[in-house]
């Protein structure tokens, strides 16, 4: 991921004639599901959230850089996401080869980081609409462990997603409200991120500009394969800024 930015940041200094803009945000995560099954069939069928509790509070920030030239859009995006649990298991739980037992406290944890590089093409930009479509390509860096006094078991995954991306807008003097994704579905899994709010332009220090945003956004999806399964919903109370670096030009 430090490469990537690294030539996208090149990309960025010879080219003069576009926007570069830093998005900074942070998030309050609720959780609906994390059903878990590691491996399949053998290993037992249970849910991080509603057979433990969700230690809150529970964080998500992220941190996207977004270079645009005309009509045009490059990003590169950092989402980490960590939550954990614990409670007294309300049955017994065989996780990667190892047994947990009805009634002794466990200790969970849930990670999902995100890194993507996203291109973006606005078919629509007028001063009152933004309309845009493109393709993000995601790598995800996940992992689900349990532990006890007496025992511990982990699972890790790391691969490639493919998503589409869309963006919708409607501008209105200093205001823009709108709705942005990335999303598939098919196969042994979907995966979906989609972010519905409104930014607000102001400005800062001597004129700097800024927008600030707020939001709700919502992260689902998961996979249904051989050695896991995994499917949770993450639903998060948005609020951030995004900058423009270059508005000295």
């Amino acid at each position: 991921m430090k490469h990537i930015i690294h030539i996208i940041v090149f990309v960025f200094s010879v080219n003069a004639m576009g926007q570069l803009m830093i998005d900074v945000e942070g998030s309050y995560a609720f959780q609906d599901y994390n059903e878990v099954q590691v491996p399949k069939p053998s290993g037992t069928l249970f849910d991080l959230n509603r057979d433990f509790q969700l230690q809150q509070p529970a964080i998500a920030p992220r941190l996207r850089l977004t270079y645009s030239f005309g009509k045009n859009n490059i990003s590169a995006l950092f989402a980490p996401l960590t939550t954990t649990y614990e409670g007294i298991s309300p049955k017994d739980i065989r996780f990667e080869g190892v047994q947990f037992f009805e009634g002794e406290y466990i200790y969970g944890k849930y990670t999902f980081n995100s890194y993507r590089l996203t291109y973006r093409r606005d078919l629509i930009d007028t001063d009152n609409w933004l309309f845009g479509i493109g393709f993000t390509a995601k790598i995800r860096d996940a992992e689900i462990a349990l532990d006890t006094e007496d025992a511990y078991s982990t699972k890790t995954n790391v691969g490639f997603v493919p998503l589409v991306r869309l963006v919708g807008a409607y501008k209105l003097n200093n205001w823009k409200f709108f709705i942005e994704g990335d999303g598939l579905f098919g196969g042994p899994g979907r995966a979906f991120d989609a972010f519905g709010g409104a930014s607000y332009k102001a400005t800062i220090g001597d004129g700097q500009p800024i927008h600030l945003k707020a939001g709700y956004r919502i992260i689902e999806g998961g996979a249904d394969v051989a050695e896991v399964y995994n499917f949770t919903a993450f639903h998060l109370i948005s609020v951030g800024a995004i900058l423009p670096l270059d508005w000295k030009k």
